[in-house]
């Protein structure tokens, strides 16, 4: 099965309405899959937590975690969650599905640095999911060497004019929605710069900023799971498709899979296993057509 068709497969299983209180059965059942996913390659960790009176889960999986690495981890993460009345396709189907398939590619290969995958719920309110999680960590002074928050993969136009920016940025970026986005702050700005720069080099285009100030002068570069990240000091950084800014389905019914373009999502996930397989020094091996 290639790399497309696996993705694919995860998207059918998880793209549901899974709001976690107004479509608990879907949300119940995006999670079983994600927990069976997640034990077809190491131990399964559970990171419990309260919100409102209600208890809810991030789900943990490390790869290369021995006393022989003794290396802050990578940790590479997407929210589960979506709102009421969607599918949730895109937002964040598509960051699930990624997430799963960097598992499969990483889990048997000599990895030089512990990598962290963590499936997070409660972003749609507010980051809740990761805030409690980063806080947890700074708390107990663990050290990241590097946070990447998958959301929104899949969405691409190549029309002109199909992609906008906040206030300014619409100087320096292209006006056509086909490429991947990489949004890191200030102390990420190499890694950005990295990450981006092997996604064009394998194929999919690809534009990078770092914003100041935990992105507070752009409010719309925090809209995901590595704000809570960066307001704790990581080192923290988005691949996005730009969400609302390009997708017109974005928190609408019709966020479905039909409106995803595949063929990017998979250029997508293949320039972050060349990415990240540079960055840890692993020779590019990838299994994705077997």
């Amino acid at each position: 099965m290639s790399l497309k068709e696996r993705l694919t497969q995860h998207l059918q299983e998880i793209v549901r309405d899974r709001h976690p209180y107004f479509s608990s059965g879907g949300h119940f059942f995006a999670q079983q899959y994600i927990c069976d996913q997640f034990r077809q390659w190491g131990t399964l960790e559970r990171h419990d937590f309260s919100f409102q009176g209600s208890s809810h889960t991030n789900y943990i999986l490390n790869l290369g975690e021995t006393e022989a690495i003794n290396e802050p981890p990578i940790l590479l993460a997407a929210h589960y969650d979506s709102v009421p009345g969607t599918p949730g396709a895109d937002d964040n189907g598509t960051g699930v599905a990624v997430l799963l398939e960097l598992i499969r590619e990483f889990a048997n290969l000599p990895v030089s640095i512990p990598l962290r995958f963590i499936a997070f719920d409660l972003e749609e309110y507010g980051m809740v999911g990761s805030e409690i999680y980063a806080e947890q960590l700074k708390e107990q002074n663990e050290l990241i060497r590097l946070m990447f928050s998958l959301e929104m993969l899949g969405y691409c136009c190549h029309e002109r004019h199909s992609q906008t920016y906040p206030p300014g940025l619409n100087q320096f970026y292209p006006d056509t929605g086909n490429f991947i986005g990489f949004i890191g702050n200030v102390k990420t700005t190499k890694e950005t710069r990295f990450f981006s720069r092997q996604m064009r080099n394998s194929g999919t285009p690809s534009e990078w900023l770092s914003v100041p100030f935990s992105g507070e002068m752009v409010s719309e570069t925090r809209l995901s799971d590595h704000a809570p990240f960066w307001d704790q000091g990581y080192k923290a950084l988005m691949v996005t498709d730009t969400s609302f800014l390009r997708n017109p389905h974005y928190h609408q019914p019709s966020d479905t899979i039909e409106t995803l373009d595949l063929e990017f999502l998979t250029g997508v996930c293949q320039g972050l296993i060349v990415g990240l397989q540079e960055f840890m020094g692993i020779s590019y091996q990838s299994r994705h057509d077997q």
